[in-house]
């Protein structure tokens, strides 16, 4: 009876660890897979290769950053003047996830109410993993860009957007973002 007893306790510790692994938190993915389909959605990637640093002057500083980059992952979502409580339910989705600040640290908030932005990250200060800007306009819309890279920080952002103005851009790699841009 004895060894039935650990049986049974050893089944229930498995199935309560699988149950917990299982649990589903929202996250910023699932909620890019969710909409990547939905009307008045635009999701894309933006790889790293789009960027051409070959000409640019690059100081050790901005290729060590651009070297911690992978890619961009891109939410827009345009807003229906004739149905604005999507746009809100949206807007208070984002947030939600955003708040969850066991995975998502909050860097810096701009704007009020219900047009602004956020600055957040995955990671630790020194190692970060994944950037989120959010910014919403109730008017234009909302979007969600995650920046994808290995061991970033903080500043890098800034470094990253530095390179990006002094990089060309291969526009062959944006063609299909062409008819998502159209009004």
């Amino acid at each position: 009876m004895n060894t039935t007893l650990r049986l049974t306790y050893s089944v229930l510790a498995l199935l309560s660890l699988a149950l917990y692994g299982c649990h589903s938190e929202p996250s910023m993915q699932k909620y890019f897979v969710a909409h990547q389909q939905k009307p008045g959605f635009s999701v894309f990637d933006i790889p790293s290769s789009v960027i051409n640093t070959e000409k640019a002057q690059l100081t050790a500083e901005q290729k060590r950053v651009l070297g911690t980059f992978k890619k961009l992952n891109v939410l827009f979502y345009k807003a229906d003047p004739k149905n604005p409580k999507v746009m809100d339910d949206e807007q208070q989705q984002v947030r939600q996830i955003l708040k969850d600040t066991l995975q998502y640290q909050p860097l810096i908030k701009f704007g009020s109410g219900k047009e602004g932005g956020s600055i957040s990250f995955v990671g630790t200060e020194d190692h970060v993993d994944e950037l989120i800007l959010f910014g919403s306009k109730k008017a234009g819309g909302l979007a969600v860009i995650r920046v994808l890279g290995d061991n970033m920080n903080p500043a890098d952002a800034m470094t990253l957007l530095s390179v990006l103005q002094n990089s060309e851009v291969n526009l062959q790699q944006l063609e299909p973002l062409k008819d998502i841009l159209k009004p």
